[in-house]
């Protein structure tokens, strides 16, 4: 069977979770010979999803603020990850799980590569998860990798 992965994408939030996914997706595209794409996404609320009396436009200035240092960021990683300085790396503003789905199909990526925080209970339920939701609506298979670091409770049943 002939590979077919190879472009990796990695969605970061700069959490330990992101970078252990970074450092697998390192992993794969070496041992593949695929490249890496980096998505950030700024949650920005969209006016369209809010009453219009609630809705107060995010500053053009913070969102440049943001976005530079999103820039350095990605900078930084791609320099401590073994990722090559001319790999693609895009900040996208929206909600984060529409805005990775829209950049995997777009683009023609093999492998969404990403963090996942581990919420379970009441924090799951409340917020959501943005590696279920891509899960589930991804064109592509999607690996989610957790921070080493943090304690990892049995599903029920299985302790």
């Amino acid at each position: 069977m002939a590979n077919t992965i190879k472009r990796i994408l990695v969605p970061v939030d700069f959490s330990a979770a992101s970078r252990a996914a970074l450092w697998r997706a390192t992993e794969l595209a070496t041992a593949l010979g695929a490249t890496i794409d980096l998505l950030h996404v700024v949650d920005v609320p969209k006016p369209q999803h809010m009453a219009a009396e609630f809705y107060v436009p995010v500053p053009l200035e913070y969102l440049k603020d943001v976005k530079s240092q999103t820039e350095d960021h990605l900078r930084d990683w791609l320099a401590t990850a073994n990722v090559p300085s001319s790999a693609p790396r895009e900040i996208a503003e929206g909600k984060p799980y529409v805005e990775i789905v829209k950049y995997a199909r777009d683009r023609g990526i093999d492998l969404i590569v990403m963090g996942t925080h581990g919420r379970g209970g009441m924090s799951h339920l409340l917020l959501g998860s943005v590696a279920d939701k891509v899960v589930r609506t991804a064109p592509c298979p999607v690996m989610t990798v957790r921070d080493e670091g943090a304690s990892a409770s049995p599903a029920p049943g299985l302790s």
